[in-house]
């Protein structure tokens, strides 16, 4: 049905589909809002067009609410072209806002009914109805109550919707409580101070904590991490937190790793590289990625590993460590798609990362984060051991094992494992005797320090003994029976089960 826009003067819309809300008379001139499957619109013309919308039987006229505004809250409900249901809607609306300011139940549980709200549009009400409707009336309307039902002189009322005081009143009030809320949902910086410092001592502390009891803590961190994000809308926080969030996705990922798990493992690292990607955080990026890249080669798939080294280098803010360990990895993946040249290439890029810049991850979390030259050269010993050079491969794992020496605090799992890429070096060139000395201190670790990177390499190792020149060696099978019996008890090994959801 064609009808005029609010506004339009002319022909009378048809009478088709068409429902009554008010009409108002001036003068021959006449103003009509109705409503046409479902859409409000406004008609006035000549009041003998007008005629032809209500021959008499169609519409009653105590149906319709005035020719003429009876008070003046008659009026501004006409001006805003409500019905009585839209009117009741906003003066629970309004009441259930004072109710909140005032902390008083009258007001959050108010409402009008359809006879009180024709009662006081009918300019018959002169006093003052009990509270607690007159501030919500004046709250909704911009004036005192017996104002709004004081009686007003004739004159045409325009149904278009009008923007008046109380309009922009309102629009005020809400805002200033959306701001209050908004203001009053924060948490002290106290707190996440503590977060901050809870997650740099588990990136310190992992290397000295056995993987399962590493995952706890990392998933508590996680979940404490979460149920703040809840709590707050400050974005200086929320940044803060989704950083604390992705560090602590990143942990997880590396315990789970270490524990054998590696479809968790890769959830928990793309996690923490969309809590870095929503901070735009270079620098957590690059390492998530680093990590889906290494969790790409174990799983045979070095081309995926290549593909998310490329996308780690990309990010910007990364300090010389975190290039160092990304070339690392790098190496490993090219060594595995059997490019030596490649891989060489790589390694001297580890070893000559660039300028000493640093960033707030890799270098200041430290910890699991930082990538230090003891692990660097693990890294390249493994990466010749893929390659079979097992000259340089012993040289790296001998370099790395010195470095460990020097330290104090040396990375428990490294040391082991570095151990244990010795003595593949030295199988390599046949040398047996050399290998099981090597390995001893390796058998010998207790079952909850035996992560998936340790076992892997003791199980290659056991590979090599089967070589036609090594297996006849008494000293051989000795050493293989030993390797099957800590694998087996590494399998063994209960893992933790997890409260956190991850996402794919």
């Amino acid at each position: 049905m064609a009808h005029k826009p609010p506004g339009a003067t002319g022909t009378a819309p048809s009478t088709r589909g068409l429902t009554w809300v008010s009409r108002i008379q001036t003068g021959y001139q006449v103003g009509i809002t109705y409503i046409v499957n479902g859409s409000r619109a406004v008609w006035s013309g000549d009041i003998h067009d007008a005629d032809r919308l209500s021959p008499p039987g169609r519409v009653r006229q105590e149906d319709l609410m005035s020719q003429q505004p009876r008070n003046l809250l008659h009026s501004l409900v006409l001006a805003r072209s409500w019905t009585y249901a839209e009117a009741a809607k906003e003066y629970r609306r309004i009441g259930r806002l004072i109710g909140d300011e005032r902390d008083d139940a009258r007001y959050r549980s108010a409402d009008v009914s359809e006879p009180t709200w024709r009662r006081w549009t009918s300019g018959q009400q002169r006093r003052a109805p009990n509270p607690p409707a007159p501030l919500i009336l004046h709250r909704i309307f911009g004036a005192p109550v017996l104002e709004l039902f004081a009686p007003i002189q004739q004159a045409a009322v325009t149904l278009q919707p009008a923007l008046n005081e109380s309009d922009i009143a309102m629009t005020a009030r809400d805002a200033a409580a959306h701001a209050g809320n908004a203001a009053s949902a924060h948490l002290p910086d106290m707190t996440l101070d503590q977060i901050d410092d809870d997650v740099q001592t588990l990136a310190k502390d992992y290397e000295t904590t056995n993987p399962v009891a590493a995952f706890r803590r990392a998933e508590e961190l996680l979940l404490d991490v979460q149920d703040k994000l809840e709590r707050t809308q400050r974005p200086r926080q929320q940044e803060r937190l989704y950083l604390a969030a992705g560090q602590a996705g990143s942990l997880l990922s590396v315990a789970a790793f270490d524990l054998g798990v590696l479809g968790p493992a890769t959830q928990f690292a793309r996690t923490a590289a969309m809590y870095g990607q929503t901070i735009e955080h270079g620098p957590l990026q690059a390492y998530a990625h680093g990590v889906l890249a290494y969790l790409a080669y174990w799983d045979g798939r070095p081309t995926a590993a290549m593909r998310n080294i490329h996308i780690a280098k990309s990010f910007g803010g990364v300090g010389a460590t975190g290039h160092m360990r990304l070339s690392a990895i790098e190496a490993r993946a090219y060594a595995h798609l059997g490019r030596p040249r490649d891989a060489e290439r790589a390694v001297q890029q580890a070893l000559d990362p660039g300028p000493e810049v640093r960033d707030e991850l890799h270098d200041d979390v430290g910890g699991e984060f930082a990538f230090g030259p003891a692990r660097a050269a693990m890294s390249h010993a493994t990466t010749y051991l893929v390659l079979k050079d097992s000259h340089r491969a012993e040289r790296s794992a001998l370099h790395a094992l010195q470095l460990l020496d020097d330290d104090p605090n040396a990375d428990r799992p490294v040391q082991m494992q570095v151990t244990v890429d010795l003595a593949r070096a030295r199988l390599l060139r046949g040398e047996l005797d050399g290998a099981d000395e090597a390995l001893e201190p390796v058998l010998a670790t207790p079952v909850e320090w035996r992560t998936i990177g340790l076992v892997d390499r003791v199980t290659q190792l056991r590979g090599e003994l089967a070589r036609p020149q090594l297996e006849q060696a008494p000293a051989a099978r000795t050493l293989a029976e030993q390797i099957e019996d800590f694998v087996a008890r590494a399998a063994a090994r209960p893992l933790p089960g997890s409260r956190l959801a991850i996402e794919g």
